[in-house]
């Protein structure tokens, strides 16, 4: 069963974590270092209404960073349990609408090099990659996709 994408409360911050926490926990060894997303401030984020949970008990997470001239999509999880299943391409779907009902034209966002299956997902949605970079310690591939205006039968 489809469950709505909602705003995250801070209610799910456990399950927030617990998310989180399970879809990136086998990238670590791979990359050598925990995944950023696994030591965001989710308390903070929730608060500031950037947070968007799916699932009964939750079992998709999105955050959105709205910036002047795009959306950031700061991170994607999805519980191992619910994989294929299409939650992820639901929550990607939900950025887009995001961003168009914000009046944003793209959505930006980044994986890190070595999560090779997202370099493969990304692109299938859209996605285009812009470069590839190291922040700090990680090496990361940046995308973005283009929002184009809601036509008018979508309005």
């Amino acid at each position: 069963m489809d469950h709505p994408i909602r705003p995250a409360t801070a209610a799910d911050i456990d399950a927030i974590e617990a998310v989180t926490d399970a879809a990136y926990r086998p990238y670590v060894a791979r990359i050598g270092i925990r995944p950023a997303p696994m030591d965001a401030d989710h308390t903070t984020d929730v608060a500031a209404g950037r947070v968007f949970v799916t699932g009964d008990p939750v079992m998709g997470v999105l955050v959105l960073v709205p910036e002047p001239d795009h959306l950031v999509l700061e991170s994607i999880a999805v519980h191992p349990d619910a994989h294929r299943q299409g939650m992820g391409k639901r929550l990607l779907a939900f950025a887009d609408t995001h961003a168009r009902a914000l009046g944003l034209p793209e959505i930006r966002l980044y994986t890190n090099a070595l999560m090779w299956e997202n370099q493969e997902i990304y692109p299938r949605y859209g996605y285009e990659v812009t470069e590839r970079r190291r922040d700090g310690q990680y090496d990361r591939v940046h995308y973005r996709k283009p929002i184009p205006e809601a036509t008018p039968d979508e309005r």
